[in-house]
């Protein structure tokens, strides 16, 4: 588990989870009596507009005290959501989301986060190095029959692969899928268990790095602007602290628009990117400031809507699967009335 700046041991949903605040963050307004969040979140890049709000103080100027409660998968988060041990979590609209709404967990999509705008695709395709050299693997049409790595059955990954298929005729059913978290994508490849793998950073570029496997396409190039991860509100926190739900809405709003500010040219190479990084490295394992800045980076909506779209997408791909279980809609699964109260405030996002 990553160190992080505060080491304060909470329980959450019976757990003991490592939590993390800015510290040294403070303002006149949080001088007392500050709204304490918690927040669910993987300790990754992913994470990219909590870990900046909580370093450049704009929680703190919303009187907020936010507090990073760190999960290893986005599936627990889910239970303490539902019964409000935590407020907020970063997450993508998987099945397991809809399935906890469709039994009555009561969590609802707040807004956008992660997302593959034309440039920014932080899923990369890679397929092992061998079946290249060989001529096995030419085309996207080639994946039909191989072993592709994802990281589980139901996730956004599942859908996003798919849709890459269907550019070349093929569906989900033409490969197989060997489910295994990002971390173990490269040790596949490298001993021949899998083909090829839909991949996030830095593993993907580990791999090509050690010539271990060929990169290939990125999500954003067949998926553009899907939403790759999204805001979770637990509905309790939404119903109960309703001020509070959009005083955090509205720092991390400004917090998606400063991480705007660092991307240029398909990376982390704009004005505001060097801040950006050392924030990311101060809270993520990835501790190397030259790979951030080589690596795909993944883009943002900096107003943070949500792409309705991608998520219909998902949806339904979810259904075809099998993996939606009981009476559910997407309408039940999203509230965005936090984020437009905020954008309504804000104004809407014009770059510089």
């Amino acid at each position: 588990m990553t160190n992080v700046r505060a080491n304060t041991l909470v329980s959450v949903n019976r757990r003991m989870m490592l939590t993390m605040t800015a510290a040294g963050i403070a303002s006149p307004r949080t001088a007392f009596a500050a709204d304490r969040i918690n927040i669910a979140i993987s300790n990754s890049t992913g994470d990219f507009a909590i870990l900046i709000a909580m370093k450049k103080g704009y929680f703190a100027e919303e009187g907020l005290d936010v507090h990073g409660v760190v999960f290893d998968s986005g599936g627990k988060m889910i239970a303490p959501l539902g019964s409000g041990d935590i407020d907020i979590a970063t997450g993508s609209a998987s099945a397991t989301l809809f399935n906890a709404v469709a039994r009555g967990i009561k969590i609802q999509i707040a807004c956008g986060n992660g997302n593959a705008r034309p440039g920014y695709g932080h899923e990369v395709l890679i397929v092992r190095k061998q079946h290249v050299d060989s001529g096995r693997y030419k085309t996207l049409a080639d994946l039909k029959g191989m072993k592709v790595a994802l990281p589980g059955p139901g996730t956004g990954a599942t859908s996003t692969i798919n849709e890459g298929l269907k550019t070349v005729g093929l569906s989900f059913k033409d490969i197989e899928p060997v489910y295994l978290g990002y971390p173990q994508h490269v040790t596949a490849l490298s001993n021949g268990a899998v083909d090829a793998g839909l991949t996030t950073e830095p593993a993907a570029t580990y791999a090509v790095e050690q010539k271990i496997a060929v990169e290939f396409m990125t999500n954003d190039q067949y998926y553009p602007n899907s939403d790759t991860t999204h805001i979770i509100y637990s509905s309790l926190f939404a119903q109960k602290r309703p001020d509070a739900a959009k005083r955090f809405m509205r720092a991390f709003i400004k917090a998606m628009r400063f991480y705007d500010g660092a991307l240029a040219d398909g990376g982390l190479k704009g004005p505001n990117a060097d801040e950006v990084i050392k924030i990311l490295m101060e809270f993520t394992d990835l501790k190397n400031p030259a790979l951030y800045k080589t690596m795909h980076t993944q883009g943002s909506n900096p107003d943070a809507r949500l792409n309705w779209d991608s998520l219909r997408t998902d949806f339904e791909f979810f259904k075809t699967q099998g993996w939606i279980e009981g009476a559910v809609n997407i309408d039940q699964t999203v509230n965005t009335s936090f984020a437009d109260a905020a954008l309504e405030e804000l104004g809407p996002y014009v770059r510089k």
